[in-house]
């Protein structure tokens, strides 16, 4: 990195600074790597399908791939789309046909990479199979995506699957370690394992968390960390959780209205984090399943529009009112 480059680092988006480059520094998705590796040693990359939540490595790897393949051209043989921008038939008719059409020098082929292509409505996926067919000798097609069974079985068919994991602790642990001693920033082990359960198996929530974490003070901290995520500490979920199965439900919702109104925190994010939660706790496992069961009934709810507080309320009712 040039000294120019170094003297903005503070204005810099973490993580696009540390995106990775190359496979070989993708963390926590040794298999595919591997696989990924093989395909372009062989010279052998067919289209390809990657599939998984958020911030796992997906776009970063397809990326790579062009990196790898095309050199310091790679720019000029890649071509990004964001498919839940661009939903239509005409995406695939015009500015993916004329990509594939156009002429290019030195390459076998070219890649499309579309993200999020299983926003792509029914027809734009059945005009982009087609497409596929048309230019198989001179594109490859790499799909990018949340829920494989989005996508229409004839194009899962013409793809190599790859299914990405949340990321493991120790894999987020390792990379945030990394950007802090590059970023010269101190960090505390709590304010680490803090960071690491805010993410959730999600890299970019957990650089995000650094960057943010990192500019409200000398040190970087539990306190911090859970202030700028707006995420309760597992120990304050689980105390409601207990005051609710014990039935003491005014010290469970009273724990609720502090999570809600205090730390401002959506329906939906206490939701997620005692479905992530639940099984830590120290529960046997028929109050476990219960839990579960509420949870599932209060999260459907909130989905459709009911408001949160009531089902939240009125799931740690049943709670203690279980016998």
């Amino acid at each position: 990195m040039s000294d120019a480059e170094g003297s903005s680092a503070g204005r810099e988006i973490w993580i696009e600074k540390y995106r990775p480059q190359t496979l070989d520094e993708v963390h926590g998705q040794g298999d595919i790597v591997d696989r990924l590796q093989s395909y372009i040693e062989r010279d052998d990359l067919p289209h390809l399908l990657f599939s998984g939540p958020a911030g796992v490595g997906k776009t970063t790897c397809a990326t790579a791939i062009a990196r790898e393949v095309y050199a310091d051209d790679w720019r000029g043989n890649f071509l990004e789309l964001n498919a839940s921008d661009q939903r239509g038939i005409d995406v695939v008719r015009d500015r993916i046909k004329n990509f594939a059409r156009s002429s290019f020098g030195g390459f076998d082929y070219r890649i499309i990479f579309l993200d999020e292509a299983d926003s792509l409505t029914s027809d734009a996926q059945s005009a982009l199979r087609r497409t596929m067919e048309q230019f198989a000798d001179n594109t490859r097609f790499i799909l990018s995506c949340n829920y494989s069974s989005r996508i229409i079985d004839p194009i899962q068919s013409r793809c190599a699957v790859f299914r990405f994991s949340p990321l493991s602790d120790d894999a987020i642990g390792a990379q945030v370690r990394q950007i802090a001693d590059a970023e010269d920033i101190d960090t505390t082990e709590d304010g680490l394992d803090a960071i690491v359960y805010a993410a959730g198996g999600d890299m970019r929530r957990a650089i995000n968390t650094l960057q943010a974490a990192a500019t409200t003070g000398d040190v970087v901290d539990e306190e911090a960390v859970y202030t700028v995520t707006g995420t309760a500490r597992p120990e304050e979920i689980e105390s409601m959780v207990e005051a609710a199965i014990e039935g003491n439900f005014p010290r469970a919702r009273s724990t609720l209205e502090t999570l809600l109104v205090d730390s401002g925190m959506a329906g939906g994010d206490v939701i997620d984090q005692l479905h992530r939660s639940a099984w830590d706790f120290d529960l046997d496992d028929r109050r476990t399943v219960q839990l579960m069961e509420r949870l599932g009934e209060a999260d459907y709810r909130i989905t459709e529009g009911a408001n949160e507080r009531v089902q939240l309320e009125a799931m740690l009712a049943a709670l203690a009112l279980e016998e």
